[in-house]
């Protein structure tokens, strides 16, 4: 019997629950995946509390995993039985040995990507790619600054904008995180328990400050990450690791310089198929020749979905997490 863990309740890690469980086959447009490995992200925190509601309990949660198709539903065309695929975004429902899912939402991988390495990046590579060209296009001489440079998103993010010509500033909470994100082309590691991040940033940029943003932290670097533009310089909003962001004076944008505020989400910049598409491809074209490393952290059993999510909350991970069932 298939197995997938569960929430009955919104709770902690305690709440997530192994069980037998059916898919059940596909049905018109959907097919039916294996999954050989699963990303663990933030998001599915969010779900997992009730930040981000679900649609209903008892409930799969998940937003990210690779594998094989094992079956089609009707009308589909965009895989074939024994594709190797991957996937991230909505509907809910990767932790779990087999699942169904729209096929539209489904990428074939390239050979050269193994399905762990696929699982370790969708989900987080594809932010990092409207991070980098959506959002904010980098160019050359840019400078940034990355909030969490040795996390997920942070290491990604850390390698393809050096790629892309930027000066590359990372704020991180240990030495160990500092010689990992350098590791991955920050040329600036901040270590924010041990300094204030908004003077070193001032520093290193000769007072000018930077030209984006990328917070995925919230409540506690928010108003501190505004004072590191420069003005007109752009605030990218894309998560809330420490906290939901109280409501917020919009004048205050004017105050410190003009500046841009966005709070994008991965779901809204990969609706559309095609750009579901550009997305994957660009990825997958800078994992292939080199220019980003995908580093899995540490690898759990499905069984111990719950020991990720406390590492994770409690900042005790590097890289990717992922769930291998």
């Amino acid at each position: 019997m298939p197995k997938a863990v569960r929430i009955h309740e919104m709770g902690g890690p305690e709440v997530l629950r192994l069980e037998d469980y059916e898919p059940g086959m596909p049905g018109p447009g959907e097919a039916l995946v294996r999954q050989e490995a699963i990303g663990v992200n933030f998001i599915d925190i969010y779900h997992r509390i009730g930040l981000y509601p679900l649609p209903g309990l008892p409930a799969v949660i998940g937003m990210e995993g690779a594998g094989k198709v094992e079956a089609v539903g009707e009308g589909v065309a965009e895989v074939s039985v024994g594709d190797r695929v991957a996937y991230a975004g909505m509907p809910p429902g990767a932790y779990a040995d087999v699942r169904v899912i729209p096929a539209h939402r489904l990428v074939v991988l390239p050979d050269a990507i193994s399905t762990r390495q696929a699982a370790a990046m969708m989900l987080r590579g594809m932010t990092a790619r409207y991070l980098l060209h959506g959002c904010y296009r980098v160019k050359a001489g840019d400078t940034i600054l990355i909030h969490a440079a040795a996390g997920g998103v942070g290491t990604l993010v850390c390698q393809w904008g050096k790629h892309l010509g930027a000066t590359v500033i990372g704020t991180v909470g240990s030495r160990e995180k500092a010689e990992l994100a350098r590791s991955n082309g920050c040329d600036h590691a901040i270590l924010y328990r041990e300094e204030d991040f908004t003077a070193r940033v001032k520093e290193i940029t000769g007072g000018r400050g930077v030209d984006v943003v990328y917070d995925s932290v919230g409540v506690e670097t928010f108003m501190k990450s505004l004072d590191c533009l420069r003005p007109m310089g752009s605030m990218v909003s894309f998560g809330q690791s420490s906290g939901a962001l109280p409501p917020f004076d919009l004048g205050l944008l004017s105050v410190k310089g003009s500046l841009f505020l966005t709070r994008p989400s991965l779901m809204h910049y990969t609706a559309k198929r095609d750009d579901l598409l550009a997305h994957a491809k660009d990825l997958f074209e800078v994992v292939e020749k080199g220019i980003v490393k995908v580093h899995i952290g540490k690898t759990y059993s499905l069984a111990e979905a719950g020991a990720a999510h406390s590492d994770m909350q409690s900042r005790r991970t590097t890289g990717s997490v992922i769930l291998v069932p």
